[in-house]
């Protein structure tokens, strides 16, 4: 039998058949040792065939199809592993709070990434827009404005207020979405303003430490009634990016690759390369200075270094 696996809890997978049935599944051991270094070998979204237990309502995985794309990010505790986050995505919404909690250019900028190197279109939503000041709504603004002048479509929304949520399902229709953030950031709400039905639980974000408390403990899918599907993930404190190829994480940020083959040379890191057409772009302001920072620490193979001055 063949099926979509729509959530996962690590030793158990649910599938989900052609017919409509949803089937508890497990894997075989081999696929723990095919050199698989995923701490998660099979994933929301993936494909798979699966056999009937003997005596038994539950399945066992038995192969993986051929994934079109997934989102991958190094796991938190065991830095030699990756998790893979979900596959066969059609698009990747990216939850954006300025605060409460903060999210940073160089998470942005290392989820955008990621969604350029595997082909997956990405959306910023600005959540909990009805919170913001003036301050805020002006630090807002300047940081979707780097976003969309590289091409990333940008969006306000309000989960609470229902502010632009047709336009975002307008976007979610009859595709396959997957939404990340920061835990606290308002997915599980946001995704309840989507589709009231599904009533995902939530949690306030902790005032003390400004940081998001865990409600979803793990991907799962839900078909939505104006056609398509979300995919609604754990939160992510950091997102450390998987096989990058130092020569290649230029092509990764649009803005750059527009301008690498104006480079003296076909090898430039844009670092210390004399006549490079990146570092003049960024001289005269055509670059934002965040995304450069955010390049370097990539391509240094340095963790995220969340700091307040990286909004201007």
């Amino acid at each position: 039998m063949t099926g979509v696996v729509t959530k996962s809890t690590g030793s158990w997978y649910t599938v989900r058949t052609k017919q409509g049935n949803s089937i508890d599944c497990r894997i075989r051991g081999k696929f723990r040792i095919k050199g698989i270094k995923s701490t998660n070998p099979v994933t929301v979204g993936d494909v798979v065939d699966f056999d009937m237990e003997e005596g038994n309502k539950n399945g066992i995985i038995s192969n993986i199809h051929d994934r079109k794309n997934y989102i991958i990010r190094k796991s938190v505790n065991l830095s030699k592993q990756t998790h893979i986050i979900a596959a066969n995505i059609d698009q990747v919404f990216l939850l954006v709070t300025l605060d409460n909690p903060p999210t940073f250019p160089a998470f942005i900028d290392r989820v955008l990434a990621t969604a350029e190197a595997y082909s997956i279109p990405a959306v910023l939503l600005f959540n909990k827009i009805d919170q913001y000041d003036a301050i805020s709504l002006s630090k807002k603004d300047a940081l979707e404005e780097i976003y969309k002048k590289i091409g990333y479509q940008c969006l306000d929304v309000s989960a609470t207020e229902k502010i632009n949520i047709d336009k975002l399902k307008a976007l979610m229709k009859d595709k396959v979405s997957m939404f990340s953030g920061h835990s606290g950031v308002g997915k599980s709400t946001l995704i309840n303003a989507v589709h009231p039905k599904l009533n995902l639980k939530t949690k306030e974000t902790s005032l003390q430490h400004k940081q998001g408390q865990h409600t979803t403990t793990f991907a799962e899918m839900f078909s939505l009634p104006f056609g398509g599907y979300i995919i609604d993930t754990p939160g992510i404190k950091g997102f450390g990016v998987v096989d990058f190829q130092k020569e290649e994480i230029s092509g990764f940020f649009p803005e750059f690759f527009a301008l690498k083959q104006y480079c003296k040379f076909n090898n430039c890191l844009h670092v210390n390369e004399p006549n490079c057409a990146i570092k003049d772009a960024l001289e005269k302001g055509k670059i934002a200075q965040s995304r450069y920072n955010s390049y370097l620490q990539i391509i240094e193979g340095e963790h995220e270094n969340y700091r307040v001055d990286q909004y201007e």
